[in-house]
């Protein structure tokens, strides 16, 4: 039998098609990938499968071809952007006396290198072993063995495999319990910002279209961003400034086509920030000549999750990248779009207006008298920024405010602001 080996990453990579010439951008993304995992691409083939080998996915032939390619490379490691039975993987592992990876296991390992959270660890874990539990029976000897017979180790005569399944249940089993107790967590969370009224938008689209660069531009964060896909698996939520109001903003998951059901599963609860959002903004890598191909996948996996039938918002990111390209918002009928650059900061005001726009954010403005005992919801309505004018006498404040709606109505229901409720009746559009 074929004894699996650690190493490799002086990869091969396999692109099986089914008729007519292979997919140049499947190609061109599976290399992304593997390049984002740390493969070194020794050599790409490709692979016409009409009728797919159920031992092997690909016939005898083009195993030869790959078996040379490999030995002419001195590739150790063979990546195959296809989903591989158990079965299939172990049968070509013995056959090239290689490691293989399918396309699943591949995103897998990037998820793996990429998730710094706890919770995103937990996932990443739980979703590597759901996809190991069916792969046990592979190029390991051992797992054939039966214990017993010997001195010393005679009992029930429970195979290495039986026992390796057992244990790697108990510690799924754990891995679940661990992941709901965030789950709660993160419900609690979400709640806290629901009962804050704040609009929460989440930001989707596909893997390295711009989202955590589009993220830091409108929040001043500092979330990990760079030219890689699947550069951030972590959810991270910061409040945003817009004319007329505030809104809570979520950088989510990126998306890549044919997401394994098993990451779509694991991520659920990352996810959840797009499925419970106010509005998605779907962002698109504008200079992609594939971009539309790009937009109906995400919104896929969008309709996966339950997101589908949200609102959304496209921003065409990264026109810095396209000639004579310019900011702009287009709001004529069918799906409203803005066009950005967020590295160069271009657009990102047209975005801001299109937002409170689109959510139909509202200010309150107007006089108001405060008594004399009033003194924290002033000192309130100061910290917000929301007073034009004040003067005060023997029987209190008279004030000139102007401040969202949002902020009126917490002020009115937590703080005392019973002042306020005329205002709220008189509500005026925010400028945008």
């Amino acid at each position: 039998m074929f004894e699996r080996s650690r190493k490799g990453e002086h990869a091969l990579l396999l692109q099986p098609h089914a008729g007519g010439p292979p997919d140049e951008g499947a190609l061109e993304e599976f290399t992304d990938l593997a390049r984002s995992a740390g493969a070194t691409i020794a050599a790409t083939l490709t692979a016409r499968i009409d009728r797919p080998n159920p031992a092997l996915l690909i016939g005898s032939g083009k195993l030869d071809e790959v078996k040379v390619a490999c030995d002419a490379t001195g590739a150790d490691l063979v990546l195959v952007n296809h989903a591989l039975t158990p079965g299939q993987e172990r049968n070509l592992e013995k056959a090239l006396e290689r490691r293989v990876v399918d396309r699943t296991g591949l995103i897998l390992d990037i998820f793996s290198q990429r998730a710094h959270s706890a919770e995103g660890k937990l996932q990443v874990e739980l979703a590597q072993l759901k996809h190991m539990a069916t792969r046990l029976v592979r190029g390991w000897t051992h797992l054939e063995r039966q214990r017993g017979g010997s001195i010393g180790l005679r009992g029930p005569g429970e195979t290495q495999l039986e026992t390796d399944r057992r244990l790697l249940q108990k510690r799924v089993d754990i891995l679940q319990k661990r992941l709901e107790k965030v789950e709660v967590q993160r419900t609690q969370m979400r709640r806290a910002r629901v009962r804050s009224e704040l609009p929460r938008i989440a930001l989707v689209g596909y893997t390295n279209a711009g989202k955590s660069t589009l993220f830091n531009a409108l929040t001043g964060a500092d979330a990990f961003a760079a030219d890689q896909l699947f550069a951030t698996l972590d959810p991270t939520v910061r409040r945003v400034a817009l004319p007329g109001g505030n809104i809570v903003l979520a950088d989510t998951v990126g998306f890549v086509r044919d997401l394994p059901h098993e990451l779509v599963a694991a991520f659920r609860s990352t996810l959840s920030e797009a499925r419970e959002a106010d509005l998605l903004l779907h962002v698109i890598d504008a200079s992609d000549p594939l971009r539309d191909e790009r937009i109906a996948q995400v919104d896929g996996v969008l309709a996966e999750i339950g997101a589908g039938e949200l609102p959304q918002l496209l921003v065409y990111n990264k026109i810095d990248r396209i000639d004579n390209a310019l900011a702009r918002h287009d709001a004529e009928a069918g799906r409203e779009r803005v066009w950005t650059s967020a590295r160069d900061g271009l657009g990102l005001d047209l975005l801001r207006g299109a937002l409170a726009a689109r959510l139909g954010l509202r200010h309150v403005r107007g006089d108001i008298r405060l008594p004399p005992d009033a003194g924290r919801l002033r000192a309130r309505l100061h910290a917000l920024g929301a007073v034009l004018g004040e003067s005060h006498d023997e029987h209190g404040w008279q004030l000139q405010v102007d401040l969202a709606a949002t902020d009126a109505q917490r002020l009115f229901e937590q703080d005392g602001g019973e002042p306020l409720r005329s205002l709220l009746l008189e509500t005026v559009a925010a400028p945008t």
